[in-house]
């Protein structure tokens, strides 16, 4: 990561804890694809490394498909939740697609980080 991007990250932030969202959507995923879900946890040393000190990893929706009619994620729930109470400064995860699987759960997750902003 550059200096300019550290620079992004703040004292604010830092006070905060760091999420480490993992997904795989299918259950074939998570018993086949080993080597992916330890890249994704391995997210939670970055979060270290950029000086984070609190790290929690939400891994409830690995085998949680995210297809028009599935079951809602618990995990990305959780995430929305904790965004909403600001105890989240950062969010880690290894590819986006794993986190937003529709543009609705991106504008809403982006909507909530805004409403529920608490360093403005």
């Amino acid at each position: 990561m550059t200096t300019h991007n550290l620079s992004k990250i703040t004292g604010e932030h830092l006070a905060r804890k760091a999420i480490v969202y993992l997904r795989q959507s299918s259950l074939s995923q998570v018993k086949n694809n080993i080597e992916n879900q330890k890249l994704q946890y391995a997210l939670a040393g970055r979060a270290s490394d950029l000086g984070f000190k609190q790290v929690d990893i939400i891994d409830k929706d690995l085998g949680a498909s995210a297809a028009s009619g599935a079951r809602l994620r618990p995990g990305f729930q959780e995430l929305l939740a904790r965004v909403a109470l600001g105890d989240i400064g950062i969010i880690l995860s290894r590819e986006l697609s794993r986190l937003f699987r529709t543009d609705k759960d991106w504008c809403h997750l982006m909507e909530v980080c805004q409403i529920f902003n608490k360093t403005q």
